[in-house]
């Protein structure tokens, strides 16, 4: 087995290894099964990047526990499923969110998933994730929130399924997004809690 690589790019620890078979990359990963590491795969192109560090962390965790907070308090019957392993072989990719979630009990895949973004680079995320069926993808960047929702074939021109930029949730659409993103950013993480719960509650 023969790795081309591309250079490392420091600011996030990121490697990029192209050129790779299915069968090569799980033979790969099989290897890397280790804490430390976050693993993806997009036609014959892995990325290997070291876990995030506290504030990459600390965003992700602020972000879930106010979702959660808005999924219980608008009834829904949510699953949290984490950076669960989402991947399929025929379409040639695997991902792993930072949070992702099931907003009903019937889903079957996450209906959601979270990207905390601190450096570009690497595979195409939102591609992945269009070949993995995710029909809403967040990504949080610089203090900035971006949503795209996954438009099925028949809505698209070229009769591919594709992903539009929007400003409203379509998965969530009662959630105040202003709202939302400066509780994020508040820097006590309790008081940013209380806050978010007080406006829902009003």
């Amino acid at each position: 087995m023969t790795l081309a690589t591309a250079s490392p790019i420091p600011k996030d620890n990121r490697l990029l290894f192209k050129g790779l078979t299915w069968r090569e990359f799980k033979a790969v990963e099989q290897l890397l099964e280790q804490p430390g590491y976050r693993i993806s795969f997009l036609d014959g192109t892995l990325e290997i990047q070291q876990m995030p560090g506290e504030l990459h962390e600390t965003v992700k965790k602020r972000i879930a526990a106010l979702l959660e907070l808005y999924l219980l308090m608008a009834g829904f019957d949510f699953k949290p499923t984490g950076s669960m392993t989402l991947e399929n072989e025929a379409s040639n990719v695997k991902r792993e969110a930072d949070e992702s979630y099931k907003l009903t009990s019937d889903s079957r895949r996450p209906d959601l998933a979270i990207e905390i973004v601190f450096s570009s680079g690497g595979i195409d995320k939102l591609e992945a994730y269009k070949r993995l069926k995710i029909s809403e993808v967040w990504f949080w960047e610089d203090g900035v929130l971006e949503l795209y929702h996954l438009r099925d074939s028949s809505q698209d021109r070229n009769g591919e399924a594709c992903y539009e930029k929007i400003s409203l949730s379509k998965a969530l659409p009662g959630i105040d997004l202003d709202l939302f993103c400066r509780c994020i950013l508040i820097d006590n993480h309790v008081e940013a809690l209380r806050t978010f719960q007080a406006a829902l509650s009003a």
